[in-house]
């Protein structure tokens, strides 16, 4: 399983990419690989604000219905058109194409709160 060093992650198996004071949110590999085939994927409004924990959307597989959970605090900016025409694109590139929404930061510094690429690993070998 690829966990690229850049990124941070949540426990719920986000993955969260720095952009200045934005921050691109997607769905671990490990997460898409747990999930199987995603066919359906509910995403929020932009300009919906969020708390750290807030349900903001679902992903749908073959497996399963899971919630999405806002990794941080602030307000919804983009989201992606293209999973929800596309939803297969969570499976075929994870760390790409299938990013999910981004979020400008109520508080920047916030990003060093969640897991390093080494805490994550750690994280889904158990």
């Amino acid at each position: 399983m690829t966990t690229p060093e850049e990124l941070r992650y949540t426990e719920e198996h986000e993955w969260v990419a720095t952009r200045g004071e934005t921050v691109r949110v997607g769905i671990t590999e490990y997460a898409q690989d747990q999930l199987g085939d995603v066919v359906f994927v509910d995403l929020p409004e932009v300009g919906r604000q969020v708390s750290a924990g807030d349900a903001f959307g679902e992903v749908e597989s073959t497996k399963s219905v899971s919630e999405l959970f806002a990794p941080l605090d602030g307000e919804i900016v983009a989201v992606n058109d293209g999973v929800a025409d596309q939803p297969e694109l969570i499976n075929s590139d994870p760390y790409g194409e299938g990013w999910l929404i981004e979020i400008k930061l109520d508080d920047p510094t916030s990003v060093d709160s969640l897991l390093e690429a080494e805490a994550y690993q750690a994280l889904t070998k158990d």
